[in-house]
């Protein structure tokens, strides 16, 4: 994301994924939108996350940190994807009209320098901070929005390295043998969305 995206944009997207998320749902193919008709900003590079709720549940989350698609086209690809997210089953048609979808869109990741634990855990940003936590070829990231469910750094850290196969003693390692980058992000929903676990 190169720069910060207004509301109306915002909605922009939620209104691409939404069409994404129907179209791979129902014909099995994913949404290309026609850039030409959306704003420039979001013919730029840039990467994103879809969430997927039901009735307040987690449904379905497929992302990446990486630029690799002009930013309305990742959004699309990525709420399609979201519909078959390997932890559930596949999307049925017949459950699009209960689904809300979240649109998170990333700055690029940064590596965040630290000395030990103690120094991670004063450096992270909760709530501000989305997180990605590698070791050797072990990798994981969290948004930021799940602070609001795990707001203690420690926790947050701890929940990482689970989601990632990585010892949770190799946090603590000294010197430290995990890598962390940040990101922050904006994010947009549809009307009804719940963060879940709220």
């Amino acid at each position: 994301m190169t720069t910060h995206l207004t509301p109306e944009i915002g909605q922009e997207l939620v209104a691409v994924a939404r069409h994404g998320l129907e179209v791979y749902v129902r014909d099995g193919k994913y949404y290309y939108p026609d850039l030409d008709r959306l704003p420039t900003a979001v013919n730029e590079l840039g990467c994103s996350f879809v969430t997927l709720t039901s009735n307040g549940r987690l449904r379905g989350c497929i992302g990446n940190t990486q630029n690799r698609w002009p930013l309305a086209e990742d959004v699309a690809r990525h709420a399609g994807a979201a519909s078959r997210d390997p932890r559930f089953a596949p999307v049925k048609p017949a459950e699009l009209s209960d689904i809300r979808l979240e649109v998170t869109i990333l700055t690029p990741a940064r590596p965040l320098t630290f000395t030990d634990y103690e120094d991670l855990l004063q450096k992270l940003r909760p709530g501000t901070d989305g997180v990605i936590l590698s070791w050797r070829e072990r990798r994981a990231v969290l948004l930021p929005q799940v602070w609001d469910r795990i707001p203690k750094p420690e926790q947050f850290l701890a929940v990482l390295a689970r989601k990632a196969g990585i010892p949770e003693r190799e946090l603590t390692a000294v010197p430290p043998t995990v890598g962390v980058l940040t990101f922050q992000v904006q994010h947009f929903a549809e009307p009804g969305y719940q963060e879940p676990g709220n």
